[in-house]
């Protein structure tokens, strides 16, 4: 292959992907950054008790659950959060500590521990959990699948791990 058609080649690539490939290790690593920023802004959203920016995060046809019987599409699974949200059934709280952008440069992998919080009991759980990220054309990132680790019961030293562990910037960044 000449270098003119491996540099076509490259360029119909690109064009066909929307011009997203992740093609130099900085371009990958703001958009890991990207995603880690919106993984921390779908956990603030409901912390703040915040319906339409949670629905805001997640593609339209997004599938949650999906190790079981996943639920299907924003307005269903938006509808099914309602008592995670308003905090009413538990406290939810979580972040990511691993981001990993696919090669597409227009999936991205996102995962961390998750904390349970009974409001009524003081019982606290911690679990994981993994979502994918897709960019959509206009670039904003959205959630397209999501899927956890059953929490496990925590004491208040696990607790603490789980707060100190939370970092607001990217490592990466």
């Amino acid at each position: 292959m000449t270098a003119l058609l491996r540099l076509s080649s490259i360029a119909l690539l690109a064009a066909a992907s929307g011009g997203v490939l992740a093609s130099t290790p900085e371009a990958a690593r703001q958009a890991e950054c990207a995603v880690w920023q919106r993984e921390l802004s779908f956990a603030q959203s409901v912390a703040d008790h915040d319906a339409t920016a949670f629905a805001e995060h997640l593609h339209p046809e997004a599938a949650f659950g999906v190790s079981q019987k996943p639920t299907r599409g924003r307005e269903a699974i938006t509808r099914e959060w309602m008592p995670l949200i308003e905090g009413t059934a538990l406290k939810l709280s979580w972040y990511p500590s691993v981001v990993t952008l696919g090669g597409d440069g227009r999936t991205a992998y996102s995962s961390g521990p998750a904390l349970y919080e009974d409001p009524k009991t003081g019982d606290t759980r911690l679990g994981r959990f993994g979502s994918v990220w897709h960019r959509s054309d206009d670039g904003a990132w959205h959630v397209l699948f999501d899927d956890g680790v059953a929490p496990q019961k925590a004491d208040a030293a696990a607790v603490q791990r789980f707060h100190d562990g939370r970092k607001a910037q990217c490592p990466a960044a």
